[in-house]
């Protein structure tokens, strides 16, 4: 009996410094990490102005999205509609501004059920351009 004892503590001894051994190699061989990592988007300071707030609302074969845009700028929303059903036309509504401080609602629907339905969003008009304010004579 002592000696299956002995036997098993010295195969996990061996299994441990095996698997040590294993993971001071991965440890080595590791890549340095880069000094300076690459900036993935100019940073402007400035928060984005653009993006109406929406949410999408399912009732059965039904979709309504209920979209409002506390921006300055305008923005053009469009309801995209997936169907469930194979032969059911998926559906894309057409282009809806939604003008600044402003709401709107865009439905769509399915003739069966509805698998997903998403908004994107594009900007109405272009971005202000900066520049000096005017100044009012007095």
């Amino acid at each position: 009996m002592r000696a299956i004892r002995n036997g098993f503590g010295a195969i996990a001894s061996v299994a441990v410094l095996i698997t040590g051994t294993a993971v001071a190699t991965e440890l080595r061989a590791a890549p340095a990490p880069a000094e300076e990592l690459p900036a993935t988007a100019p940073a402007t300071g400035e928060p984005e102005d653009f993006g109406a707030s929406c949410r999408t609302l399912v009732e059965g074969s039904r979709v309504t999205a209920h979209c409002s845009n506390p921006y300055p700028r305008a923005d053009r929303v469009r309801l995209h509609v997936e169907c469930d059903r194979w032969w059911d036309l998926d559906g894309d509504s057409a282009p809806v501004e939604v003008g600044p401080a402003d709401y709107v609602q865009v439905t769509g629907r399915c003739w069966k059920e509805v698998r997903s339905a998403w908004i994107t969003h594009q900007p109405a008009d272009p971005p202000p351009a900066p520049g000096p304010l005017p100044v009012r004579g007095s």
